[in-house]
């Protein structure tokens, strides 16, 4: 048994409103923290300030809250936290798991020029024991380790990452002073106790990297649960980049149940209010999971 209190999150990037794909993570992540009787926090990452925008944030948390999920707390800012991930990437750097890179994109594109199409591009190495002569820093970069990263997906199962071979030492700063993403989600679950995190299946070939700067950083990752993700009619995953609608909070149970039944169930009753949908999504819930672990991607 977990001896922590579940505290999970959802944590959406605020580059359009929310949509039917994001609905569903929230969906997910909400009533895992309710059905174990824990805490869930919403955290806006708008780390990328030039494609981030207020209103959307706005239209988030409206629409959130129109489809009956709130937040326990204060809703967090990731660019009023710039500070935070200082002090994490300076800890890093005192024990000598960041170092300066000098590498262009296209210095990276051509010593993957081997790689097949669509595979991951892994950084060579080029400045892991210092930058060549000439070189000017253009990002800080994460020592990733040797040993395979291991954890275990409530979902999806044991998984294991040799970060040498699928990433390489991946950035956690870049030389316009812009942060990573793996650093600041990191550094953000840590820094609220999250234990417990429920996300998008897209976003399951992150977490190993996430992983080992949990590591680093002295500290346990969350246990991990990646849904299966909604997908567009060309069958790429349903996002405001493939053309996703915003939601339109005037029908929340049309949208829940849109949602429920891409998790395989039957859509409930649209008599009542989005309280009493969710009371009976709640009951459902850990049968749900159960059956969505034993649809793992191959």
């Amino acid at each position: 048994m977990d001896q922590q209190p579940y505290i999970g999150r959802f944590a959406p990037s605020p580059t359009g409103p929310l949509h039917l794909g994001s609905l569903a993570t929230a969906l997910g992540s909400w009533l895992d923290a309710r059905v174990n009787g824990g805490r869930w926090l919403v955290r806006i990452e708008d780390i990328d300030e030039e494609r981030c925008k207020p209103e959307h944030s706005a239209a988030i948390l409206h629409a959130l809250n129109a489809h009956g999920l709130q937040a326990d707390g204060d809703v967090w800012i990731q660019s009023a936290r710039h500070v935070q991930y200082q002090q994490a990437l300076d800890q890093l750097l005192r024990n000598g798991l960041v170092y300066p890179c000098g590498c262009t994109r296209r210095d990276i594109d051509e010593a993957n020029a081997h790689r097949p199409f669509g595979t991951n591009r892994v950084y060579p190495g080029t400045c892991r024991h210092g930058l060549p002569s000439g070189t000017t820093p253009r990002a800080l970069r994460f020592r990733v380790p040797h040993e395979p990263t291991q954890w275990t997906d409530w979902r999806l199962g044991s998984q294991t990452d040799k970060l040498e071979e699928t990433s390489g030492d991946f950035v956690l700063k870049r030389g316009d002073g812009h942060w990573a993403y793996h650093l600041v989600v990191v550094v953000d679950d840590l820094a609220s106790n999250v234990t417990h995190i429920v996300r998008g299946e897209d976003l399951a070939d992150t977490t190993g990297r996430q992983v080992a700067l949990f590591k680093a950083l002295g500290a346990t990752a969350p246990r991990y649960a990646h849904l299966p993700v909604i997908l567009a009619e060309d069958g790429q995953k349903l996002s405001k980049q493939t053309g996703a609608q915003a939601l339109d909070c005037a029908k929340p149970i049309d949208n829940l149940n849109r949602v429920w039944m891409h998790f395989g169930e039957q859509p409930m009753p649209a008599q009542g209010t989005v309280t009493d949908w969710l009371e009976q999504a709640m009951q459902k819930w850990p049968v749900v999971m159960q059956r969505l672990a034993h649809k793992r991607r191959p």
